[in-house]
């Protein structure tokens, strides 16, 4: 794994932590400078997805590896985290296990999708082999591209980069992502003393999502956005720009 410290040193200390088959290169792209800018950020690429060669194991090894760096390197306790889609639920985690201690957890318009093992099976057998096809050709490319425009409002060159890592990965550590992630439950009216949990609430998503993360989380603090899942991270800075003053809203609440 990689952790990989950049920005305002003397700021708060913020995690990035990517969705699935991202880096945060590509994933917090569009954002890194503008929250480097204020926040001490630490980002993580899990293993897999690190350009060590190594293979995603499974959700919770890597949330153990990610608990021993905040201990090891901030004595157990941060100011905060964001997750990107799958990133957050490496968040709901890091605070639902309390091993570590977040003063904010921030939850990017997640799915918090759960399964068990059978269900969890089925789907990665049916959605991990579309995910790796994406660029197998150039019309797949093409069509995967201009979906990606249409969907996500996405430039050609954000959908470059983001298909460039379902190229660059491996399609079993992508599947290990994708099928763990569906079999690492979050506990039901989740508190942890003096941690607030955040959430941007891609409106688009349905209400069905929000409904979960009521149920997962006691008062949790919900943003509402008009806006598809994670389009602030690639979708033009009609939604980004909303979205990073939320976050620094976030951050200055009091705990």
């Amino acid at each position: 794994m990689r952790f990989d410290e950049m920005g305002n040193r003397s700021g708060k200390t913020l995690f990035l932590l990517p969705g699935t088959a991202c880096d945060y290169e590509t994933n917090f792209a569009a954002v890194l400078d503008r929250l480097g800018a204020k926040y001490h950020l630490v980002c993580v690429d899990y293993d897999g997805f690190d350009g060590s060669g190594s293979v995603f194991p499974d959700m919770l090894t890597v949330t153990g590896k990610i608990e021993r760096y905040i201990q090891e390197r901030f004595d157990g306790k941060i100011d905060g985290a964001i997750g990107s889609s799958l990133g957050s639920s490496f968040v709901g985690q890091l605070i639902q296990r309390r091993n570590v201690h977040l003063d904010h957890g921030i939850f990017g318009s997640p799915d918090l999708d759960q399964s068990g093992k059978f269900s969890a099976w089925l789907q990665s057998k049916l959605v991990v082999p579309l995910l790796t096809s994406f660029t197998k050709s150039d019309k797949k490319r093409e069509k995967t591209r201009a979906k990606l425009k249409q969907f996500f409002e996405m430039s050609d060159e954000t959908a470059d980069r983001f298909m460039g890592c379902f190229e660059k990965f491996s399609p079993e550590s992508i599947k290990n992502e994708y099928y763990t992630d569906l079999l690492t439950w979050l506990e039901d009216d989740i508190h942890v003393e003096h941690t607030r949990a955040h959430f941007i609430y891609a409106r688009k998503m349905g209400e069905k999502y929000l409904n979960r993360y009521k149920r997962h989380f006691r008062d949790p603090d919900i943003r509402e956005f008009d806006m598809q899942h994670e389009q602030w991270l690639f979708g033009g800075e009609q939604y980004t720009a909303p979205v990073l003053k939320a976050i620094d809203e976030f951050m200055d609440m009091p705990v």
